[in-house]
C-alpha cells in the first residue's frame, strides 16, 4: 500500500475521499449485484458524481478535476477492493470520456461528457463482436450514409452496460472505405428502437453491470452523434488505440486494490487462525505465500506508476502503449496469484461465501482477459520493444563485446535469408 509519505498532497487526499466512497457502498449492493438481483446500480454513478469521483482526469470545465493518471491510480486502487463489477462502471466513464475528451466536439462534451461527470447518463462501449474478439479490425458492424447521419446495422457483446447505460460508444465500418483501419468509425449512439438487448450474459463473475449482446438494426445515428463530427468519419483507429490507454490503465489499477483487499483478509486470518498449538503466520507455508503477495502487490503497483507516469508527461505513443501493456498483465495475473494465495492461506472456508475471497477470484478471473488478454499484452509488448530496439542507435556500453571470443566475429552464425538482414 502506497503510504501518505509516498503519495504527493493531492493523491493522498483522493486516496482519503476514495476510501470514505468505498466504505459508503452498501454491503447489500454488492451481494445484490453478485446474485444477479441488480443488473445495473445507477445510484453508485449518482453517488460517485455528487462527490465529484467520476472523470478525475478531465477538464474542470466539463466537471472533471484535471487530475493526472498517477492520482487516478490512487483512486482505481482503492475502488478496486469492491472487486470488479462496480470498479468497471466507474472505470467506464473514465474510458469512454477519454473518447469524448480527447475527439469530440464542445457540443457533444456539453451533451455527453458533462452529465456523465455527474452520474446522470451512464455510458457503455460497445468493442468485441461475436465473430472478432481479440481481432478488432474483423468487425463486421457497418454504418451506410443516410442523409443528416447514418443507419448502423451488426452486433456487439460483452457490452457491459448493454442492459441500463444510456449512450454506448460503438465502433463501426462506414461503407464504401474498402481499407477497415480507414472506415473505422467511433459513434456515440443513443438507445433507440433500432438498438436490442438481445442477451444478458450468465456470468462467472463480476455480475450487475447488465453486461450483455446489441443488435443494431437500421439504428438511426444522427451526423452530430459521430464522435468529432464529420471530421470523426473514418477516426475510429485513432480513437480505438487513444482508448487502450485508459481500458488497460484502469484494468491495471483496480487489479492491485482487488488483490490488496483478499490478501489482507487472509493475513488478518493467518495471525488469529491456530493450529498445532501455533498462529499458522508462524508457519513458512503460510507466511512465504503472503510475502510473495505482497512483493507482488509492490511490484505492479510500482509498474502501474510507471506506465501511468509515462502517459501523463506524453512519453512516446510506443512506449506508453509498450509500459501499459506491461501494467495490464503485470497488475491482472499478479491479483489472480494474490487471491489465490489468499484462498490457499483461508483453507477450505475460503471456498465458501462466509468470506469475499470466493467472489475475488471470481470477479479476477475476467480481469486477464477483457481489455486484451494477456496474450495480446504480450504481442504488444514485444512488438513495441522491437520497432524501438531495432531502430535506436546504440547509447549504451556494447556488453556483447565483452566476450572473451567476442572477437570472433565469423563463430556468430545467423543463418540469415540470402537478402534478408
Amino acid at each position: 500500500m502506497l503510504t501518505a509519505k509516498t503519495l504527493g498532497e493531492g493523491a493522498r487526499a483522493m486516496q482519503a475521499e476514495m476510501r470514505e466512497f468505498a466504505k459508503s457502498v452498501p454491503r447489500q449492493l454488492l451481494l445484490d449485484m453478485d446474485a444477479d438481483k441488480v443488473r445495473f446500480p445507477r445510484e453508485f454513478l449518482q453517488d460517485a458524481g455528487r462527490r465529484n469521483l467520476l472523470g478525475l482526469r478531465f477538464d474542470p470545465r466539463w466537471g472533471g478535476r484535471g487530475l493526472p493518471w498517477t492520482t487516478e491510480m490512487v483512486a482505481l486502487e482503492e475502488i478496486g477492493v469492491l472487486g470488479t463489477s462496480l470498479p468497471c462502471l466507474w472505470s467506464l466513464v473514465s474510458i469512454v470520456g477519454e473518447a469524448i475528451h480527447v475527439f469530440g466536439t464542445d457540443e457533444q462534451k456539453a451533451r455527453f461528457l458533462a452529465p456523465m461527470l455527474k452520474g446522470e447518463l451512464a455510458a457503455a462501449e460497445a468493442l468485441t463482436e461475436p465473430r472478432g474478439g481479440s481481432d478488432f479490425f474483423a468487425a463486421t458492424t457497418t454504418a451506410r450514409r443516410d442523409g443528416d447521419g447514418f443507419l448502423l446495422n451488426g452486433q456487439k457483446r460483452f457490452v457491459v452496460g448493454a442492459e441500463g447505460a444510456d449512450v454506448i460508444l460503438v465502433y463501426g465500418l462506414v461503407e464504401g472505405i474498402d481499407d477497415p483501419k480507414r472506415a473505422m468509425t467511433a459513434f456515440l449512439v443513443e438507445r433507440s428502437e433500432g438498438v436490442e438487448v438481445h442477451h444478458v450474459y450468465g456470468l462467472m463473475g463480476t455480475r450487475g453491470g447488465g453486461t450483455g449482446r446489441l443488435v443494431f438494426k437500421n439504428a438511426r445515428v444522427p451526423l452530430a452523434n459521430v464522435l468529432g463530427g464529420e471530421a470523426g468519419i473514418g477516426r475510429g483507429t485513432a480513437v480505438f488505440h487513444q482508448m487502450m490507454v485508459p481500458e488497460r490503465l484502469t484494468s491495471a489499477g483496480g487489479a492491485v486494490g482487488m488483490g490488496r483487499a483478499a490478501i489482507e483478509i487472509a493475513a488478518r486470518y493467518a495471525d488469529r487462525r491456530h493450529a498445532f498449538g501455533e498462529k499458522i503466520r508462524r508457519f513458512e507455508g503460510v507466511s512465504f505465500k503472503i510475502a510473495d503477495s505482497l512483493t507482488l502487490l509492490d511490484a505492479a503497483r510500482a509498474l502501474n506508476h510507471g506506465a501511468a507516469r509515462a502517459a501523463d508527461v506524453g512519453e512516446d505513443a510506443g512506449t506508453v502503449r509498450r509500459l501499459v501493456s506491461e501494467a495490464k498483465k503485470f497488475a491482472t495475473d499478479s491479483a489472480w496469484t494474490v487471491i489465490n494465495h489468499a484462498m490457499q492461506v483461508l483453507g477450505g472456508i475460503g471456498y465458501t461465501n462466509i468470506y469475499p475471497v470466493e467472489r475475488l477470484l471470481r470477479d479476477c478471473r475476467l480481469i486477464t482477459i477483457w481489455t486484451g488478454t494477456n496474450e495480446i499484452m504480450d504481442l504488444v509488448i514485444q512488438h513495441e520493444f522491437y520497432q524501438q530496439f531495432l531502430t535506436q542507435q546504440p547509447v549504451a556500453r556494447d556488453v556483447e563485446a565483452d566476450a572473451a571470443g567476442g572477437e570472433y566475429a565469423d563463430e556468430k552464425v545467423y543463418n540469415e535469408p540470402e537478402g534478408r538482414a
